[in-house]
């Protein structure tokens, strides 16, 4: 089956998460993804988190489907390798601080000297243009000030982060979502233009915070940390069960409060007046909690469990990745997927959603050693010999 973005070629500058994220996506689905990495170490992603063998174990996922090559881009030999390649290539995806790509004459305009049809996805904590814009922008901080930090965790504790760097994802689907919205300007409406697709970080985190500035500029209301809850919709919360485990509720939708109530045998709240809808709810929400709370602790979660979902009542588990690799419906859904790496070894790893039913997307292969496309790229596709390559290696130019 042919994939999506067959026939697109991207040009991967940068590294570690939310360039290398947005990169791997396309990947997925198909498009050539031509990743360019410093030859001493390559991309540090390679050893992050949990290393097994020397590499770690992120980076084949993180990698998959990219054709990895070499090129010192502080050596102008190596930047001129990088300008030829662009003239072959769709799209630039880079993650550098703003100014550095300018720096070495690769900015969008020079690159669209050389191809005008090209396509520039700039990923940058604050942004290409305003006073924050040369700042080093990590996940953390776009995460705090975008608004995420501030509404995560409890009122009576520090923001809280997810042990994950959600800025980082985040801003790259941003970014895939820029470069479809270019490429159908490009290519969908035949203008044949390319343009800088400018994603930052925090922006792209300010994006989720739903009716938060309108609340504000409006009402004076600053929505602040909420815990396990959502401010103004009731009930939605997490529960414990007798066996220590804890189950999600949301029974937040008219209809389906008055199934939760009957559910926990209080007919009494499904049939208060004043609880009917949310609004008259959210003031009483403690009241509400208290009922469900009661009613989860004297059982253990498969009875909770069974109990809701016989009364249509959304619910479920809070899992653990060890969780989720015995869940059969993750497996019926094709989320773990199996690769063999370089060293022989089964690696699983996470399958991409979205799923499309005429034109999936897959891993074809894991994240390669460094470098381990040089010649086929280089090669191929610019027509470098071998003992070109040769001294260009000795020389650290790749």
């Amino acid at each position: 089956m042919t994939a999506p973005l067959e026939g697109l070629r991207v040009l991967e500058l940068g590294q570690l998460i939310a360039g290398p994220f947005s990169t791997m996506l396309l990947g997925y689905f198909g498009a050539d993804v031509i990743k360019v990495e410093p030859p001493d170490g390559g991309d540090p992603l390679r050893t992050w988190r949990h290393v097994h063998n020397g590499t770690a174990l992120w980076w084949y996922a993180m990698g998959r489907n990219k054709r990895c090559i070499t090129a010192d881009l502080r050596q102008e030999e190596a930047r001129a390798l990088i300008r030829r390649l662009v003239e072959q290539c769709d799209v630039v995806v880079e993650n550098f601080r703003p100014g550095r790509l300018e720096a070495w004459g690769l900015g969008y305009e020079a690159l669209k000297a050389i191809n005008p049809r090209i396509i520039m996805v700039r990923i940058s904590g604050f942004g290409q243009t305003g006073p924050y814009a040369r700042r080093p922008g990590f996940a953390a901080v776009a995460e705090g000030m975008g608004g995420l930090r501030y509404v995560n965790g409890f009122p009576d504790r520090p923001p809280a982060r997810a042990n994950l760097s959600l800025g980082d994802t985040i801003g790259g689907l941003h970014a895939v979502l820029g470069l479809l919205l270019a490429l159908h300007h490009r290519d969908g409406k035949g203008t044949g233009e390319g343009q800088v697709v400018d994603v930052a970080l925090y922006e792209s985190i300010f994006n989720l915070m739903e009716s938060s500035l309108p609340e504000y500029a409006t009402a004076g209301v600053v929505r602040e940390r909420h815990g396990s809850t959502v401010s103004g919709i009731v009930p939605t919360n997490v529960y414990p069960c007798a066996d220590g485990r804890y189950i999600i509720i949301g029974g937040n939708a008219d209809s389906i409060f008055k199934r939760l109530m009957r559910a926990i045998d209080r007919p009494d709240l499904a049939e208060d007046a004043s609880l009917a809808t949310n609004d008259g709810r959210v003031p009483q929400a403690a009241r509400i909690d208290d009922a469900i709370g009661a009613w989860t602790s004297a059982r253990p979660y498969d009875e909770a469990f069974a109990i809701l979902d016989a009364a249509d009542v959304p619910c479920g588990p809070i899992y653990s990745v060890a969780d989720q690799m015995t869940d059969p419906h993750f497996a019926a859904r094709g989320l773990i997927e199996h690769v063999t790496v370089a060293s022989g070894e089964d690696v699983a790893i996470p399958a991409i959603a979205p799923q499309l039913s005429a034109t999936p997307g897959r891993t074809t292969w894991p994240g390669p050693p460094l470098g381990a496309h040089n010649a086929e790229v280089y090669g191929d596709m610019l027509g470098l010999s071998a003992e070109t390559l040769d001294d260009l290696k000795t020389r650290g130019v790749i």
